[in-house]
């Protein structure tokens, strides 16, 4: 199916993304138009609608490194939730978190935003095959690394280069929404959340990995280098409290350590 796209330049103008263009073993390159007559890229199956005028934090920016990208999921990625909670948490059951919780149906319209080399959006594809998938990033490199793995998994889904302040998508589209790790890096973090909650349906599931403040000494001794690069921490107290002003109820959480994972409910 294709896909029916905001803009980035006119709330008044839509463009249509190709269907084929989610077909991640066939490269596509070529070009979208707006109606009022803007072009986009397309390169290697990823879609280029970001939008100017923004700030990144250092971790957004780091996330654009190739050697990052390469390294990511398999050094970092599927260790991380163990390294960050000091205890024993397989990737396995990660992902079987947000399947129970998302419960990805046929032929419904699921996002992961912010999604680096599109974990969720791979493991949604490989639980229900005829779901539609949608992946966002502001960083080619990710998702050029995204691509890679999910064509080797036969996992189809469209890419896009786009900013979660400022997404290229319609009020109520998506049926699902995923983030994994992402909330602690943004710099306008409730923007993203409205956006969020713009874009999902009433009564949507948003699956949601953050973490949260270090409650040892120990934990924010190593919490503050990493405000330093612009990445953030809430308690859970707080963290609630952003969900609830954005629009969403918190239905389920679990924590391991300093990492949460919270099902919301968009209102």
């Amino acid at each position: 199916m294709d896909l029916k796209l905001r803009a980035p330049d006119s709330d008044q103008h839509s463009i249509s993304l190709p269907g084929k263009v989610s077909h991640l073993s066939s490269r596509y390159t070529g070009t979208l138009s707006s109606g009022n007559g803007k072009e986009y890229e397309i390169e290697g199956n990823i879609a280029d609608l970001m939008s100017a005028g923004h700030d990144y934090s250092i971790a957004n920016w780091s996330n654009h490194l190739g050697v990052m990208a390469a390294a990511y999921e398999d050094v970092w990625r599927n260790r991380s939730i163990g390294i960050l909670s000091g205890e024993p948490f397989p990737i396995e059951k990660e992902k079987e978190l947000l399947i129970n919780w998302l419960e990805p149906a046929p032929d419904k319209l699921y996002l992961d935003v912010g999604c680096s080399t599109a974990l969720y959006a791979r493991s949604v594809k490989q639980a229900e095959n005829e779901s539609v998938v949608v992946a966002i990033d502001i960083s080619k490199a990710m998702l050029q690394e995204a691509r890679k793995k999910a064509s080797k998994e036969d996992a189809d889904m469209f890419l896009i280069q786009a900013d979660a302040r400022t997404m290229p998508f319609y009020a109520g589209m998506f049926d699902g929404l995923m983030m994994g790790g992402t909330l602690n890096e943004l710099t306008d973090e409730l923007k993203v959340l409205y956006e969020c909650r713009r874009i999902i349906k009433k009564g949507g599931t948003f699956f949601m990995m953050h973490l949260l403040t270090a409650d040892s000494i120990a934990g924010k001794l190593l919490q503050g280098p990493a405000g330093w690069g612009g990445v953030k921490f809430w308690t859970l107290k707080q963290s609630n409290e952003l969900f609830e002003r954005a629009g969403f109820k918190v239905d389920d959480q679990f924590n391991i350590g300093i990492v949460c994972f919270s099902k919301l409910i968009a209102v």
